[in-house]
């Protein structure tokens, strides 16, 4: 089973993750810690036979790759990525943003470009990239590693 396309605004996310630091990985098995810090999330890769798990909420409830995964995937080389845009995503809490927003991911990405514009990043530079990593991750065609496991609770 094939994992379905994340959107857009999970690019963001993962960048972000890597530019807090967010992210340990011991070989082909990572934990990520969300932005709240509170709580994080398992992955486990499995490169000879394509396929990765984590039990973020949208991989295990919705079923599209979250934002844990792409983000070991760029921090494992998988996925190519110029590091400065996750310096340019560091320090936003993607929960309460979304959360404000109602999980408008429309929303929330138009909050993102806002803080990369104040920054001062190039967003369409930035957008030019975020569409190049999106087609790296389509054409892995990655399936899923093992049953699905349940999120961690709490914030």
């Amino acid at each position: 089973m094939k994992w379905d396309n994340p959107p857009i605004i999970k690019i963001y996310e993962a960048l972000g993750s890597i530019g807090d630091g967010r992210l340990e990985i011991d070989n082909n098995n990572g934990k990520l810690y969300s932005s709240s810090k509170n709580k994080y999330y398992d992955i486990k890769w499995d490169p000879k036979n394509n396929e990765i798990m984590c039990n973020d909420n949208a991989s295990y409830y919705v079923g599209y790759l979250g934002y844990p995964a792409i983000s070991f995937l760029m921090a494992k080389g998988v996925v190519q990525y110029n590091p400065k845009w996750a310096e340019a995503l560091k320090d936003i809490m993607w929960k309460d943003i979304n959360q404000k927003f109602k999980n408008d991911f429309a929303k929330t990405k138009d909050y993102a470009d806002r803080v990369i514009k104040d920054r001062g990043f190039n967003l369409d530079e930035f957008t030019k990239d975020v569409d190049d990593i999106y087609r790296q991750i389509l054409d892995l065609g990655l399936g899923h590693f093992g049953p699905k496991i349940k999120p961690p609770q709490g914030y």
